[in-house]
């Protein structure tokens, strides 16, 4: 399904620029109640990571943070360049560096010591990228790409993607002082005009296009329209806009504050009480959090003080605030590491894990962040605020060349025979009792995430946007006889298989396979559970391809049993979902059987209930540890398809799942292959390995001649 961010991508984000005024060069005009803003947006952050469910738009307080950045920094440049006639970039930047990077540094550092104690070595190599991203602040970009890629969008969460909202702020520091010289440069020359009604203009010629391509990208890909800038912009627009008006906003009568106040907070804890992971998001949507940000940040520029702000003013909330940046950078790397160790955690565990959050970021704040940030020696020679930075970024960069090459080295066998060392004849006695030790593996298992299909790199594993038919060729190129390919992932992981015998028997295997979309006829729902259109689109084009003037000789399909149905405007519950995808597989099958099409349906491969690649990287001399009991894993896969055949009658159903589960556990290593490139899905080597399992089963269709059209 599409990948939408999950817990730990939607709230993981915390500005950092929102604490960044807690510095000397700021306290003149320290806002209270913007410190307590803070306060009750990393609240709502880490209420929504423990998994609170009374929080399920907590996200938000991402975006509470982009606008108080724009303010506060906006404000900080429109001081110097007012009272001085210039702005310092040098001095400019050099507080950014010795305000953010020190404290990230550490971070960085210990999430990588973290990740070798207590992850996976699969995951180390894709976790030291992060760091490297999330030091370099671009990580926000390759999260982007990782959300439109299928493969990447299985993956566990990154224990430092918070990062992403970090790296949009950084990248908001580069350029947004710049763009305000630039205009006030311009209106300087001009010799006339306000610079303030020049700089709202320069800033509607930015966040009117952010605002617009945020809501078309929402609508077209989700995941990526989340991690961008570009969609990002306007939110910090809004903040600048507020510091670029506040003149204005100091007359503010004290009844229109105190509305602005309460029903700014109203608007940011409805959308974080009411907006979900179905929520399109930021989009529209967004406006909700940020224009009420706006109101509260704008409320307290008015000489009045209202009651809202005195309650965010308080000391418990300023001291949350001024916490804040420490406290996000650390939650979630102990969040993410907390749960590789105990398994998913409930909302009780998340919670004392956010709590005990407050112990290092505490020290941290104290030690570093604090310390670094009003040292005088860095704040009058900047070059050593830059010389701080260069060393800062080089730790975080020597924390993850470390990881890489702590990464383990296994023994990988020439020798690989996988499923042909098990009986072909599913009434035989299958060997693949599960072993604590082989000679060697192949894949390497830290190569197992890669070891998929030719389909994904070939680029015809269609992924979720979308919606126009794609296909490939393999098997005997320069056969007439042609075997179709349909369905979902679960589907796409019988190519290497399907492969082998069309070059052995003679057929061109056509491949037409979309991520997360299986072939039938029902219409089903994203995993933010909104309408996969994109699928049903796709499917009325398989279905003609299928059915059409150059139809194939057979199609065989098979595919996951993971969707809700979307039916009359509404997602169904589970058996509902169940039902109706059967009758929509049987619908489509249908149409392909009258077309005079034949149909071999695989059975849909076990589900296990962890990753046993992951187990494997970790457990090279414990297999036994990655086995996992066969009836779970075949009962989660479903029945969905064999009832469809069931009712359509005369539709072979092969089971090919004692050749990969072949005893009362399934193995995670078989004949020296890994089986699992992960929890449902085979990797391309055992694939290939079961060809000649499928041919027992395909015998008859693979040698008949071929037929005259119907």
């Amino acid at each position: 399904m599409v990948r939408r961010p999950d817990r730990g991508d939607r709230a993981a984000g915390l500005t950092s620029a929102t604490t960044a005024t807690a510095g000397a060069e700021a306290r003149p005009r320290f806002r209270p109640d913007v410190e307590g803003l803070r306060a009750v947006a990393v609240l709502l952050v880490l209420a929504y990571h423990a998994g609170l469910p009374l929080v399920s738009g907590g996200f938000v307080g991402v975006d509470v943070f982009f606008v108080i950045s724009g303010f506060l920094i906006t404000g900080l440049i429109l001081r110097e360049v007012e009272s001085t006639g210039r702005l310092r970039l040098g001095r400019f930047y050099a507080r950014r560096i010795r305000r953010l990077l020190p404290a990230t540094a550490v971070v960085l550092a210990a999430t990588a010591g973290l990740t070798l104690l207590l992850l996976p070595p699969l995951r180390w190599p894709s976790v030291a990228g992060d760091i490297a991203a999330s030091a370099t602040y671009v990580v926000n970009w390759t999260l982007a790409a990782d959300s439109v890629d299928y493969l990447a969008a299985g993956d566990a969460p990154s224990p430092v993607q918070h990062f992403w909202s970090l790296a949009v702020e950084e990248q908001f520091y580069l350029l947004w002082p710049v763009l305000i010289l630039a205009l006030v440069w311009w209106c300087r020359r001009r010799r006339g005009g306000s610079v303030r009604r020049t700089l709202l203009a320069g800033l509607a010629a930015v966040a009117v296009p952010s605002f617009a391509w945020s809501v078309h990208l929402t609508a077209a890909s989700p995941g990526a329209a989340y991690f961008v800038s570009t969609t990002r912009a306007w939110e910090l627009a809004a903040g600048a806009a507020v510091a670029i008006g506040a003149r204005r906003l100091e007359r503010l009568p004290a009844w229109v504050a105190g509305a602005l106040a309460g029903g700014g907070l109203a608007a940011v804890g409805w959308a974080a009480l009411t907006y979900d992971a179905a929520t399109a998001f930021p989009g529209a949507a967004a406006l909700l959090p940020v224009l009420g940000t706006a109101a509260v940040i704008a409320a307290g520029v008015s000489t009045v003080r209202t009651t809202p702000g005195r309650l965010l003013g308080s000391a418990p909330m300023r001291w949350v605030g001024g916490l804040s940046y420490s406290l996000y950078l650390w939650h979630w790397p102990l969040l993410l590491t907390a749960g590789a160790v105990w398994g998913a955690l409930s909302p009780q565990q998340g919670t004392l894990v956010v709590l005990a959050a407050f112990v290092p970021a505490w020290l941290t704040h104290r030690l570093v962040e604090a310390p670094i940030h009003h040292a005088r020696v860095l704040a009058v020679r900047p070059r050593r605020a830059f010389a701080v930075g260069v060393a800062a970024t080089a730790t975080a960069l020597l924390a993850a060349l470390v990881t890489v090459k702590a990464v383990p080295e296994y023994a990988t066998a020439d020798a690989a025979p996988g499923a042909a060392v098990l009986a072909p004849d599913p009434a035989g006695d299958p060997d693949g009792v599960p072993v604590d030790q082989v000679p060697a593996m192949t894949p390497d298992p830290i190569d197992v995430p890669e070891d998929n299909p030719d389909i994904y790199p070939d680029g015809c594993q269609q992924n979720a946007e979308d919606a126009d038919l794609a296909s490939c060729a393999y098997g005997d190129l320069d056969a007439g006889r042609v075997i179709a390919l349909a369905g979902d992932s679960h589907a796409a992981q019988w190519q290497p298989a399907l492969d082998v015998l069309g070059e052995r028997y003679g057929w061109r295997i056509e491949t037409y396979t979309k991520s997360s979309c299986g072939f039938f006829s029902v219409e089903v729902t994203t995993a933010a559970g909104a309408p996969y259109t994109s699928c049903h689109d796709w499917n009325e084009a398989l279905l003609d391809r299928l059915t059409g003037p150059d139809k194939p000789e057979l199609v065989v399909t098979s595919g996951s049993n993971s969707y809700r149905v979307w039916e009359d405007g509404r997602e169904l519950g589970d058996d509902a979902s169940a039902e109706r995808l059967a009758d929509g597989l049987r619908d489509s099958w249908q149409a392909v059987r009258d077309a005079g099409v034949e149909l071999v349906v695989l059975e849909n491969t076990p589900w296990l209930d962890q990753d046993p690649a992951e187990c494997v990287s970790a457990n090279p001399d414990r297999l036994t540890e990655c086995a996992q009991p066969r009836a779970d894993a075949v009962e989660k896969a479903g029945d969905e398809q064999r009832v469809a055949a069931g009712e359509l009658g005369d539709v072979d159903v092969v089971d090919l799942n004692r050749a990969i589960c072949p005893t009362d556990e399934c193995p995670a290593v078989i004949g020296n292959v890994v089986v699992w490139r992960d929890d449902h899905h085979l990797t391309a080597t055992y694939a290939r390995s079961l060809a000649s399992h499928l041919e027992t089963q395909l015998r008859p269709y693979l040698a008949a001649a071929r037929r005259s059209a119907a």
